[in-house]
């Protein structure tokens, strides 16, 4: 397999995520739970607001690990 091969299929993968993330940025107003899951961090204080989604992160890395384990294989 030439070079180009490798390179094509790594940017269809990340094509792909790029098209679930944005399409999870639109609709995140439908989807009640992204972004208000226990441990997500919200601090807010007069003039601040720190937002910090950990939990959010955590799931959707282990969704994504799972995604990329199935299309290794």
């Amino acid at each position: 397999m030439s070079p180009f091969g490798s390179i094509g299929k790594i940017l269809i993968i990340l094509g792909i995520c790029l098209v679930v993330f944005g399409l999870i940025l639109v609709l995140s107003d439908k989807i009640p739970w992204v972004g208000k899951l226990p441990g997500d961090i919200i601090i807010k204080r007069d003039k601040f607001t720190f937002y910090f989604p950990l939990m959010t992160s955590i799931i959707i890395s282990i969704l994504l690990t799972l995604l990329f384990a199935l299309f290794r294989k």
